[in-house]
This record gives C-alpha cells, sequence and structure tokens, in this order.
C-alpha cells in the first residue's frame, strides 16, 4: 500500500471520532488525536523516518564490517562486536530510560533525541580508532533506545480512533524499509566514499527526522503522572510480561532462518551463495508488506485474532521450508524457495503492530515503558536465535534451523494463545489502554 494512501486512511473518519467520543468520553483526557490534513500526513512520516534511521543506523553495520576492519586494522570478529554492544545495550536500557524520561514531553523527548543521534553519528564518521568507535556505537544505542519506543507510544497516542493498528505499522515499516533500502544503500555508499560516509548519510537523515517531527508533530499532553515504583510496578504485571515473553520468542522463531539465510537456501537450492542476496531482499520487501498489512488487520481484526495468525502464518511458512527441504539436498527450485519466504516474510514481520498494540494496553499508564519492554524482548529474541540457530546449523544444517524455529512458532502460539484468552485486548487496543483502574490491577 502506498505510504500516501496509508497515511491518509489513519487520517480518516472524522465522524468516525465524534461517534466514538460519544460512545467513551473518557478516553479523551488521555489520547491527542492529531488533526486531519496536512500535519497528520507529516507527523506520521516524521515518525517513520525517525525508526527508519534508527534501523539503518543498527542494520548497516553488517554492511560496512570489511571496510571498517581494514580501516581500523580490526578482525571482522571483532569489528562484529559493535552489532553486539549495540543490541546488548539497546535491549537492556529501553525499559530503563523509559521510566527515566517518562515525565520528560513527548516531542521535547523525539526532536532532542533525534538531534543527539545526528550528532553522535556525525562523530562515528570520524571515529580516530575502534575503542572510540565503539563508545560512540553504545551511546548510539542509548540515544536511540530512548527514541524508539516513544515513536511508537506517539503513534498509539495521536491515531484517530480504530486506525491505531494502521499508524502504528506505518512505523514499523521505517524498520523494514530500513532493511529493504537503507542498508543497501549504506553498504554501497561505504563502498564508494568510505564506511565513514555512510554515518554521514545517516546523521543527515536524522537532522531531516529533526525537521520534521519539530514541524509537524503537535503538541501532545502529558498523561496522568505515574511515579517510578508505580510504573515499575504495572511493568511487573503478568499480562505485560507475557506480552514480553511472545513478542522474545516470536523474534526467535521468525528471525531465526533470517540470520542462517545463507545456510539454509544452500541446503534447499544448492545455490543459496549466488542468490542469497536477492533471498533477503525478498523477505525485506515480503515484510514491508506485511507490517502494513499487519497494521490494518490490527484495526479490521482487532489485536489477538490478529496477533494469532501471524503467528500460525509464521510457523505454517517455517514448516512449508521444511516440505520444499524434503525434495532432496539442493533439489529444490529457486522460485519455489521464493515463494516460500513471501509467505514466511509477510506474517513473519505482520505481528509487530498489533504486538505493539498489546502492549500500550497492557501497559496501561506505563505504555511506553512497556513498549520499551517489549522492544527489550524483541532484541533478546533476536540473540536467542542466533544462539540457538548457530547451534543447530552446526549439528544439523540449514534443515536443522528450520526446524528450531518451527519449534519456536509453535511454543510462541501456546503462550500467546493462553495469554489473550486469560488478558485479552479490546477490539482495538489504543482505546482501552488509558483506564487506569484496570491497568494498575495487579
Amino acid at each position: 500500500m502506498p505510504l500516501d494512501g496509508l497515511c491518509h486512511s489513519v487520517a480518516l473518519s472524522l465522524p468516525e471520532r465524534r461517534r466514538e467520543r460519544a460512545r467513551s468520553p473518557s478516553t479523551e483526557r488521555y489520547h491527542c488525536h492529531a488533526r486531519v490534513g496536512p500535519a497528520q500526513f507529516g507527523w506520521l512520516i516524521g515518525l517513520l523516518l525517525t525508526t527508519f534511521v534508527i534501523g539503518t543506523d543498527d542494520f548497516v553495520i553488517a554492511g560496512i564490517l570489511p571496510a571498517i576492519s581494514a580501516d581500523l586494522e580490526v578482525s571482522e570478529g571483532a569489528a562484529g562486536q559493535l552489532v553486539t554492544v549495540f543490541s546488548i545495550t539497546y535491549a537492556i536500557a529501553c525499559p530503563v530510560l523509559a521510566v527515566a524520561f517518562g515525565r520528560v514531553p513527548r516531542k521535547a523527548l523525539l526532536v532532542g533525541g533525534l538531534a543527539a543521534f545526528a550528532v553522535v553519528n556525525f562523530a562515528t564518521a570520524s571515529a580516530p580508532s575502534f575503542g572510540m568507535l565503539m563508545a560512540l556505537r553504545l551511546l548510539a544505542a542509548l540515544v536511540a533506545a530512548a527514541l524508539s519506543p516513544a515513536a511508537f507510544a506517539i503513534a498509539g497516542r495521536l491515531a484517530p480512533p480504530g486506525r491505531t493498528g494502521r499508524a502504528i505499522g506505518a512505523v514499523a515499516a521505517g524498520l523494514t524499509v530500513s532493511l529493504v533500502v537503507g542498508v543497501p544503500f549504506g553498504s554501497w555508499l561505504s563502498g564508494v566514499a568510505g564506511w565513514g560516509a555512510t554515518f554521514v548519510a545517516v546523521g543527515t537523515l536524522a537532522c531531516l527526522a529533526v525537521a520534521m517531527t519539530a514541524l509537524t508533530l503537535p503538541r501532545i499532553p502529558q498523561a496522568p503522572v505515574v511515579g517510578v515504583t508505580e510504573r515499575l510496578r504495572l511493568l511487573r504485571r503478568p499480562p505485560v510480561l507475557l506480552c514480553v515473553l511472545g513478542t522474545m520468542l516470536a523474534a526467535c522463531g521468525g528471525l531465526m532462518p533470517y540470520i542462517y539465510m545463507a545456510p539454509i537456501t544452500h541446503d534447499l537450492t544448492g545455490v543459496g551463495g549466488r542468490y542469497v542476496g536477492v533471498f533477503i531482499a525478498i523477505v525485506g520487501v515480503s515484510g514491508a508488506v506485511g507490517t502494513v498489512l499487519g497494521g490494518r488487520l490490527t484495526d479490521r481484526w482487532g489485536v489477538d485474532r490478529t496477533l494469532l495468525t501471524a503467528f500460525g502464518g509464521v510457523a505454517a511458512a517455517a514448516l512449508a521450508l521444511l516440505v520444499v527441504g524434503s525434495i532432496g539436498q539442493g533439489a529444490a527450485p529457486v522460485w519455489l524457495v521464493c515463494l516460500a519466504l513471501v509467505l514466511w516474510g509477510v506474517p513473519g514481520w505482520a505481528n509487530n503492530p498489533p504486538m505493539s498494540a498489546r502492549a500500550l494496553h497492557m501497559g496501561g499508564d506505563a505504555a511506553t515503558e512497556a513498549v520499551a519492554l517489549n522492544t527489550s524482548g524483541l532484541y533478546a529474541g533476536i540473540a536467542l536465535a542466533g544462539a540457538l540457530g548457530g547451534g543447530a546449523v552446526n549439528t544439523s544444517g540449514g534443515i536443522g534451523v528450520l526446524v528450531a524455529a518451527c519449534v519456536a512458532g509453535l511454543i510462541t502460539i501456546v503462550v500467546m494463545a493462553l495469554s489473550v484468552r486469560r488478558y485479552p485486548s479490546s477490539r482495538h487496543a489504543s482505546e482501552a489502554a488509558p483506564a487506569p483502574e484496570k491497568a494498575a490491577t495487579p
């Protein structure tokens, strides 16, 4: 779906919003729906650009490792620890910074954070040593950890009733688009002008995001003031923790085949090395489509039904890849593997909008902190996928990775089925999120 059409759909239905106010007048105390018009289009683009910049900055390291290794005279294995440090710092810092900055106005946090992110990336471009580069990557992860959950929470608060899923889907699409566009462009730019130019480009995009959000993001009234102790108590509630567990398991099963794409496709087709870039691009494009689709289905079907459908689709697609593998070692047609990857990529990313919406709902007055904790679960799942997938590929090759992904997918379905049955979301999660009486109940 074109982005302008998506933004237009988010900004639609003023009569629908009036009817919703009549049904739920208390919701307006906590939600600040952006006006219909150009400003609505702008803030959504600004939030998407924010996640695109963060995603590119995170993922592009993999494409410029050889250049960094050669220039700073370290091994590629050592340079790869830049990714590890960023991911671990991000996962740990997300919930901590969300609580620490809970009283900071959302617009000020986003605009100021993006400005700091730009400065850090400009400094990274001229890092004189590997130690300095590592320190700057750690600093970039800290800033990103404060920005990303805030962007999703702002989307949930500004979206008109019944359009929350699409707004969150648009913001989440920034991450998938960074895989398809940002990472390849950054890798190409590194080859043409050096790896420092890649970080200059990221910093420039961050400056553009600063301007976009500063000009178009409306003032967001502060949510009810909740103390740090109360916020932490809200985050310890079982529905929040189950949501985080589901995200971790979903990331483990859904991203394991992506991490080990080369051995999987080699075992399936026998030509994985020559086509691995194509396979990854197919998953990236499918993921972008899935993110938008997940947002639309969240608004149409509700959070819980969309989640279970997406998780079931991931498990079914991994099983389909196993069936393709049964044709014989290296005997599967490339086109058939591409089709299976599309069927996997779409549901694999379609769960992002409903899961973020569920985290917003379950967090109650600590919604931003809940999204941050949920993001930590995502990065923990990525780390778990790397560890379990590594063991599987060492013992059973690419097919073993698919088996492990299937098992993780089935466990995810069981956990989330129990979770949604015990703690169901409302049809439109963000509309119920502000109910402090329910949210604060242990």
